[in-house]
């Protein structure tokens, strides 16, 4: 059973998304919260596997929030996903750098939200469907010159090849088509470049992959 946290300050949203997930045999709503502040005690409390988290809300932000989710060891297991108004939000890009999972547009289809909850919870999941790898190279570029690729040391040539991929929104079986291997051996590789540059997951990987240099901006393989 997936375990889900709503936070956002606008009670028709928590439930509309409440009564989504809960209609789902193996989804679950743990709780609400209507700001950040109770977001955080409410995450340390009911231990959900996902959080759908508001951007903008009272008293302490989605972003702030969000940092101390994923700053806090204990709730490393916590997937934290991004809800925005806009695809172009100024603070996708930022909330991604500090740790969340992904994020969706609130008018995301439920069917694709439902995909997304679940994909978060298996490590695969990036951005909403309908947010292209092009945002998220836009939202690379803005935000800071590539940091030295020393960084990248520890990799081997396969897992920087698999890194690059990942940058640019390869899936594991897309990544297994492209370089000829099984998808368990892509995921493995993935996995052990997460391991390696201390990656909390996925998304952390692909910001990772930009600040490195080792893909650029407008690079879509």
């Amino acid at each position: 059973m997936i375990r889900v946290l709503l936070a956002d300050d606008q009670s028709l949203v928590r439930a509309g998304f409440r009564a989504l997930l809960d209609a789902q045999a193996d989804i679950e709503v743990a709780g609400e919260a209507a700001d950040g502040v109770q977001a955080v005690r409410a995450v340390r409390e009911l231990r959900p596997d996902v959080v759908l988290m508001d951007i903008r809300m009272p008293v302490l932000d989605g972003l702030a929030a969000t940092r101390r989710i994923t700053g806090d060891a204990a709730l490393a297991r916590v997937k934290v996903v991004m809800l925005t108004t806009f695809e172009l939000d100024e603070y996708v890009f930022e909330a991604i750098r500090s740790g969340a999972s992904g994020f969706l547009v609130k008018d995301t289809e439920p069917d694709e939200l439902l995909r997304a909850v679940r994909a978060v919870v298996a490590g695969d999941a990036l951005l909403s469907p309908g947010v292209t790898r092009r945002l998220i190279a836009e939202f690379a570029a803005r935000s800071k010159e590539p940091a030295a690729a020393d960084a990248l040391g520890a990799l081997t040539e396969r897992e920087r090849e698999v890194m690059a991929l990942v940058g640019i929104g390869l899936s594991n079986e897309e990544i297994a088509r492209r370089l000829v291997v099984s998808p368990l051996t892509a995921k493995t590789h993935v996995s052990r470049t997460m391991v390696k540059l201390g990656a909390r997951d996925r998304a952390q990987l692909v910001v990772l992959a930009y600040e490195s240099g080792l893909v650029r901006p407008g690079w879509l393989g």
